[in-house]
């Protein structure tokens, strides 16, 4: 079932509006007073800035809250001048009721100015910041250790860049001006409510608290119903696009009924959550407009008899009542942006807590010349694990330049590790690796990668033309080196076939080559690079056995004169291997040529013909 099956409970996405009054549930921080700390401390550069927002955002609401009062007096001056006619004793007087109208005009004007201008400055501000925050976080990702990006999915680091951010960026740009606004409009509405009528202020303010627990009553009954919303839209998301990518394996074992089955049952309880989530976020408008009515017929009775008595102008129980109604807005507005708040609070959390995840161990101040390397190896009594798990125990072995090194054993056995360490993807716990006889961590780690070539097993090509994906290896190179390159891979006769030859545009999963054609751009990108030291992770383990002779000869040609390290599970592919390095449990437990390991008939030989055994 959909709803018991925690495989079907992705992370649910976000989306911007949750149906009428906006209460939906924010996404809540796990400490929310230090995320909105971290935030007010990020924002620190521009404090002037932000000074200036507030400022305007005050002045515009001063402005526009003494616009109905001044108004009031036109309608006061039309009644006045109404009872004199009647009375004989004279008129309207327009001459007054234009200046009003122009003051008035004048005031919304200066509001609707300086809303500008802290709307200008708010959003110069944040788009600063979130700018400020992808290069940090960009830089940051350049920074990190290898042992994160095997630790996290990058979905998660790619929603820290994107959605997160995003989220910040909205959240700073309206919620901090909202609620400045909606807290300077309730005191300024308040106060000249005030010098209208103490009395009729009493009566309007009892509304407040019936607004705030219609308000908590709503949200209480529709909370659990938008987070079901949310999740289970979630579900459906993550079945869709699982489905939507296995319908070979769907289509394979006949299961297009249960998958549809399993889609209707979340539907269904989707479906059910959303009516209700909607309907009751749907009541929020009546009932408040309910109690604003209260409010309304309060204040028409008292604003009434005050009047008769000669206490205030008919002006005034017309500026008040614009006065009541402007009064709920505000408290609408902070219930919508406090959602907000929440989660551009949690989006900062997990914002800075990359920020301030751990980086990479400090480069030396004086790093060793990078530039004449020859490719000479030693790793001298290697020692390292994975936090606890010690994964090398004790490795030592001596490389000449030039020599073809194969590492081989079984899986776990540490040979990928070997390679990690010597490109300093880690450092090692106990013992050292040199090159050149220079320690690799007296290297700079650019200047160390900088004499390396690697093809892994799983090929990494980005959305472009084959050329830009094989240029990679040396953007300055031409395309007739581009294409030698491709040649000596074996790569180039498939290319010409391909619609656009060497033009054609991968998509971003490269998924309209095949998986062996993916390899041989990674090897022709390699050859390219042309560098002094070379590592080929199982390189030939996606192409079939006659394009892994034709590339066995190119890297016989690529690999003279080059230190390379081949890892290999098919042991018949690194037979004319200078030295073969054979680990297991983390360290070497036999090391010489092919023919020489037979001979020794030990843990080579017993996995070289169990692999004979299993082709036959």
């Amino acid at each position: 079932m959909a709803e018991n099956n925690p495989q079907y409970r992705p992370t649910p996405r976000r989306r911007r509006g949750h149906g009428p009054g906006g209460i939906a549930p924010g996404e809540k921080p796990k400490n929310f007073r230090k995320a909105i700390g971290d935030i007010i401390k990020y924002m620190g550069p521009y404090k002037f800035g932000v000074m200036i927002v507030i400022i305007f955002a005050i002045a515009a609401t001063v402005f526009e809250v003494v616009g109905p009062k001044v108004m009031g007096h036109a309608t006061t001056e039309i009644a006045e001048g109404l009872m004199r006619k009647i009375a004989g004793t004279g008129g309207i007087d327009f001459d007054a009721i234009k200046h009003i109208l122009f003051l008035t005009l004048a005031l919304y004007a200066i509001s609707s100015l300086c809303q500008f201008v802290q709307g200008w400055t708010m959003t110069h501000i944040t788009q600063n910041l979130i700018f400020k925050m992808r290069k940090e976080i960009a830089e940051k990702i350049n920074k990190m250790p290898m042992k994160y990006f095997e630790s996290v999915p990058y979905g998660e680091v790619l929603s820290r860049i994107t959605n997160d951010v995003d989220t910040l960026g909205n959240g700073m740009n309206q919620s901090i001006t909202s609620i400045i606004t909606a807290i300077a409009t309730m005191l300024g509405v308040i106060v000249m409510m005030l010098t209208i009528s103490p009395l009729m202020t009493m009566i309007a303010l009892v509304t407040i608290p019936l607004s705030v627990a219609l308000i908590a009553f709503i949200i209480k009954f529709s909370q659990k119903h938008f987070r079901t919303q949310q999740e289970y839209l979630g579900i459906i998301n993550g079945q869709v696009e699982e489905n939507f990518a296995g319908q070979l394996v769907i289509k394979a074992f006949n299961k297009e009924k249960d998958v549809t089955e399993e889609f209707d049952k979340a539907n269904n309880v989707l479906y059910e959550s959303a009516w209700k989530s909607q309907f009751i976020a749907g009541l929020m408008m009546p009932a408040m407009q309910f109690v604003g009515n209260l409010g309304y017929a309060g204040v028409a009775i008292s604003g009434g008899i005050l009047a008769i008595r000669g206490a205030i102008g008919i002006g005034d129980i017309q500026a008040f009542i614009q006065y009541v109604k402007n009064l709920t807005r505000p408290l609408q507005s902070i219930a919508q942006v406090m959602n907000q708040v929440q989660s551009m609070a949690a989006a900062a959390e997990r914002v800075f807590a990359f920020l301030d995840e751990e980086e990479e161990t400090p480069e030396t101040e004086t790093p060793a010349d990078h530039t004449s390397i020859r490719g000479e190896v030693e790793f001298d009594h290697v020692r390292f694990g994975y936090d606890d798990q010690i994964v090398i125990n004790d490795f030592s072995a001596k490389v000449k330049d030039g020599q073809k090194i194969a590492i081989v054993g079984p899986t776990g056995a540490g040979k990928t590790t070997m390679v990690k360490l010597l490109m300093r993807f880690y450092d090692v716990k106990g013992g050292s690796i040199k090159l050149d006889g220079v320690d690799i961590r007296e290297y700079s780690r650019e200047g160390l990668r900088d004499n390396f070539a690697m093809v892994l097993q799983d090929t990494w090509l980005f959305s472009g033309t084959i050329m830009e994906n094989i240029r990679y290896g040396k953007l300055d190179a031409t395309d007739e080196e581009v294409i030698a390159a491709a040649k000596a891979a074996r790569a180039h006769h498939f290319i010409k076939t391909l619609p656009g030859g060497y033009n054609m545009v991968l998509n971003e999963d490269a998924t309209n080559v095949s998986e062996g054609q993916r390899q041989l751009l990674t090897i022709a990108r390699a050859i390219l690079a042309d560098k002094e030291l070379l590592i080929l992770d199982e390189a030939t383990s996606s192409v079939d056995t006659r394009t892994e002779e034709r590339i066995q000869k190119a890297m016989d040609n690529l690999t003279k004169g080059r230190t390379s390290f081949i890892i290999a599970h098919r042991l018949s592919t690194i037979k004319n291997a200078d030295l073969i390095l054979v680990m297991n449990h983390g360290d070497i437990v036999e090391q010489g040529t092919h023919e020489e390991l037979l001979e020794k008939g030990g843990f080579y030989a017993d996995l070289y013909n169990s692999q004979f055994e299993e082709v036959s």
